[in-house]
């Protein structure tokens, strides 16, 4: 399945989970002003949500002055992988960690906290950037992106709803198009629940790709192996400070001092992972 198929049948999927989600809250009315707003996120997560990433995690644009051996480092992967250079992006945090976003390879970017060039070696970190280059190269930096801000919208959605029927905007039954309370109280558990499952199965599943492929640009599949332990030790210790909904773009959860476990972590078993790129050594 191509990116622009997974794309399009992401953006299908949440968006109909958002209209449901409306529908059962707020009747017709509700469905349409679901609609309104689906189509916005939808619209604003193309286009502005590498920006909003970068921006909630403080991340700050370097030249090649400011960081020669980072942007040495990205331009030579960049061109092992056939990617246009993406711009290079530095975190002011001891906790070490990295995302890629972008809505594809030709507006991409390239962040990692000063903690990761810190820690890593050479051979380490250059496998923590084919990591993030692989995100880009398979185009699945947007779908990321996308299911982090219409999650967030159901979640919204879900919080009006309960205001809602706090103060009485919801009927009982469904004269003129009003929405079923029962029902409008399923949906405000349910839809923000479907919409996280879509969000990590995604996630999860990407970042094993993601892996291989980074494996594979740096030629060194033990050299990302040994960066993954030594960044799940260093976030374990420190959890940075990130608004959840962008904690699946990291190359490992900065939330993993406790906060998201076991079946809704935004990323796989960092043993998992090892292990796979230990068996491609």
């Amino acid at each position: 399945m191509t990116s622009m198929i997974k794309t399009g049948v992401l953006m299908a999927v949440l968006t109909a989970v958002f209209l449901v989600a409306g529908q059962a809250m707020g009747g017709r009315s509700g469905m349409t002003f679901a609609l309104v707003m689906a189509l916005g996120m939808n619209f604003f997560a193309y286009w502005f949500s590498d920006k909003l990433a970068l921006s909630m995690s403080r991340a700050r644009e370097v030249s090649e002055n400011e960081a020669p051996d980072l942007h040495q480092m990205v331009h030579f992967l960049a061109s092992r992988a056939d990617l246009p250079k993406p711009r290079v992006y530095i975190i002011d945090d001891h906790t070490p960690n990295a995302f890629a976003t972008g809505r594809n390879p030709n507006h991409a970017a390239v962040a990692v906290t000063t903690g990761l060039m810190q820690l890593l070696g050479r051979d380490e970190l250059e496998g923590v950037l084919a990591h993030e280059l692989a995100h880009i190269k398979n185009r699945d930096i947007l779908i990321s992106s996308i299911a982090a801000v219409m999650a967030g919208a159901i979640s919204y959605l879900a919080s009006m709803a309960q205001w809602a029927m706090l103060f009485g905007g919801m009927r009982r039954d469904d004269e003129e198009g009003g929405g079923n309370m029962l029902a409008g109280l399923a949906m405000m558990i349910i839809a923000p629940l479907a919409a996280t499952i879509i969000q990590l199965a995604i996630s999860r599943s990407r970042e094993f790709q993601a892996d291989a492929t980074g494996a594979s640009i740096c030629g060194r599949p033990h050299a990302l192996a040994n960066a993954l332990a030594k960044l799940e030790q260093g976030n374990r210790r420190q959890p940075m400070a990130v608004n959840p909904a962008t904690a699946q773009m990291y190359i490992v959860n900065p939330l993993s001092g406790g906060q998201i476990a076991g079946l809704f972590a935004t990323h796989p078993p960092i043993r998992e992972r090892i292990d796979r790129l230990l068996s491609l050594g």
